[in-house]
């Protein structure tokens, strides 16, 4: 489906703030930029780098007063994710090098503390792989609310362990530290999902298996495409859409995904 994405950030600075902005997706596996649009206001001097992970980033200086940007993106993007039922575990010492930190914990995915629970809901999964990542999608799914207001930017996989209760980015660092426990390498993504109801900018991971990423979204019952990928990472220290190095208060956010003509 061709969607058109993106978002519009009104902030306030109460200094020049330097930023570090995260918006731009890019054309890669399940998507295709057909066209873009960066808007800045007021207009400021941008410098543009590819960070470790290949994601799109936009440095400026905010200068003191009201700020906004608005981004906006027309993809086509696949219709549905691939699944692969039965497909193997990739052992620690075939993974390559460069999928190799996906497995170790992280500032807000301690796997090294999921050995219980891990072990739990893997217990009756006869193929160490995929269907051990869909045992963990699953379990997330069916036993951890959602629900705003009840965490903040400091919430850990461990925490939503044990409140059971969160939004997107809780599901998300949840299943990654379920995952790494069990020596299956899995990345955050960040993105816009078509239908998300309510319309934010979303989250869900990806694991690797049988030589390939594929995609697990615990907050949907099942799996759906039409999706845009803006950021991978080993969680959400790595994929923050804003970074911000001084006093600026986000005032008001809109996101959009819509079918194209």
């Amino acid at each position: 489906m061709q969607l058109n994405v993106g978002c519009t950030l009104q902030f306030d600075a109460q200094e020049a703030t330097p930023v570090i902005f995260m918006l731009r997706p890019r054309s890669c596996s399940g998507q295709r930029i057909i066209a873009q649009e960066y808007e800045i206001t007021p207009n400021v001097p941008v410098t543009e780098f590819t960070d470790r992970y290949g994601n799109l980033c936009q440095r400026l200086g905010a200068p003191v007063g009201p700020f906004t940007v608005r981004t906006a993106a027309t993809v086509q993007a696949d219709d549905a994710i691939d699944v692969a039922p039965g497909a193997p575990f990739v052992p620690v010492e075939d993974l390559p090098d460069d999928v190799l930190h996906f497995i170790l914990p992280s500032r807000y995915c301690q796997s090294d503390q999921m050995n219980d629970l891990a072990a739990r809901i893997v217990a009756n999964i006869e193929i160490p792989g995929y269907d051990q990542v869909e045992a963990i999608r699953r379990w997330i799914n069916q036993n951890v609310t959602y629900r705003y207001g009840v965490s903040n930017a400091s919430t850990s996989a461990t925490d939503t362990a044990e409140q059971r209760m969160g939004v997107c980015r809780d599901f998300t660092h949840l299943g990654i530290a379920l995952c790494r426990n069990l020596n299956i390498p899995a990345r955050m993504v960040v993105g816009y999902l078509h239908s998300l109801k309510p319309m934010d900018l979303h989250a869900w991971f990806e694991a690797y298996v049988d030589g390939r990423w594929y995609t697990f979204d615990a907050t949907q019952t099942e799996p759906k495409g039409n999706r845009v990928t803006v950021a991978y990472g080993r969680d959400a220290a790595d994929v923050a859409f804003t970074t911000q190095f001084g006093p600026m208060m986000l005032n008001q956010m809109e996101v959009w995904v819509r079918a194209g003509e």
